[in-house]
């Protein structure tokens, strides 16, 4: 009996081994997955930390030149909004002389041939 428990130990260790054999490989297999994985986002966090320098330098440049282009839109809107301004002066500049000269020469303009606005404006200057 004894060699047939001897046998039988024997089977049971070797099926104990290949199990244990199987297990660390398992394990061996999960933690190199794991080790992987790790790898791949310390390699991707790596490769956005050496990146972000060049992407605030593009962002920069980019803002840089909204920022110009803007600038010289409100530049020529101002230019343009001063140049309107001379424009109405030189009108209401106009306005005032030919209604001067207009009473001078015994004619009063009707009260409804000058607009409101236009009134306020010779009368205040503003």
């Amino acid at each position: 009996m004894t060699g047939t428990w001897g046998v039988a130990a024997g089977i049971i260790g070797s099926i104990l081994g290949a199990a244990a054999l199987l297990g660390s490989g398992l394990f061996a297999a999960r933690a190199t997955r794991a080790a992987a994985r790790t790898t791949a986002e310390a390699t991707r966090a790596q490769a956005q930390a050496a990146a972000e320098p060049a992407q605030r330098a593009a962002d920069l440049a980019s803002f840089r030149e909204i920022r110009d282009e803007m600038k010289l839109k409100i530049e020529r809107q101002n230019a343009r909004i001063d140049g309107l301004g001379s424009l109405v002066l030189a009108y209401s500049w106009t306005v005032d002389r030919l209604i001067h000269r207009m009473r001078d020469g015994g004619v009063t303009p009707d009260p409804g041939d000058i607009h409101d606005q236009v009134r306020e404006h010779m009368r205040t200057g503003a």
